[in-house]
């Protein structure tokens, strides 16, 4: 049987080909083990909210305080970790681990903190709402706040909306992520919003409440 050879236009369509299906064949490798480690990282955050919830660490201001206090050196990263499970897991009120943040680490590094853990929580609340849709944003906010709060993603100017919505100190925006993930809104724009309005309502929202408890003074944070 004679075996036909590949002429040199051939081999140069077969060069062409591999070139193009190896970084196809990168970036499906890539996307795999980018699920995995969201999915691995969902997992560690219920697990171990469900965890703080059994164990009472969450049970009040104090509490959580003096958790935090005895992980010695880790300190800053459990926080982190319970800011991201607060904003994932309805199961504490985000005003309160702002204010802990800045009781315990001072008024810098405890708002530097803050802001990672919501920002990294926001993340995946947007993540959670674009990959499972508005069925799972019930699920974590409820009917009522679905209801509540739906109209938002009827309007036009949603990203308008949402950009003030963060900016503001007062405005849910745990659930407003969730919201803009079933949006059309752009991954690029969800982050340049988050990244750069959050920190101003975090700072107005944490040190506002601490001065106008009136239980510290906000210079001896510094």
């Amino acid at each position: 049987m004679e075996v036909l050879k590949e002429t040199p236009k051939v081999k140069k369509a077969k060069k062409i080909i591999t070139k193009v299906e190896n970084p196809v064949k990168n970036i499906k490798r890539e996307s795999l083990i980018l699920k995995i480690l969201f999915y691995l990282s969902l997992l560690f955050i219920i697990g171990f909210g469900v965890w703080g919830y059994k164990s009472g660490i969450f049970n009040s201001k104090s509490d959580l305080i003096k958790y935090i206090n005895s992980t010695g050196v880790w300190g800053s990263i459990i926080f982190i970790i319970v800011q991201i499970v607060q904003v994932v897991i309805p199961i504490i009120p985000g005003g309160i681990t702002s204010i802990v943040g800045v009781i315990i680490f001072g008024a810098l590094k405890g708002t530097f903190y803050n802001y990672i853990g919501i920002l990294i929580g926001s993340f995946i609340n947007f993540f959670l709402a674009r990959h499972f849709g508005s069925s799972m944003v019930r699920k974590i906010i409820g009917d009522k706040n679905f209801d509540k709060y739906g109209d938002f993603l009827e309007k036009k100017n949603f990203n308008t909306l949402f950009a003030l919505a963060i900016f503001s100190p007062v405005a849910p925006d745990d659930i407003l992520c969730l919201f803009a993930g079933l949006t059309k809104m752009k991954i690029k724009t969800f982050a340049l919003i988050l990244i750069f309005l959050k920190p101003f309502a975090l700072i107005a929202y944490t040190l506002g409440t601490i001065f106008a408890l009136d239980k510290f003074s906000i210079f001896k944070f510094w």
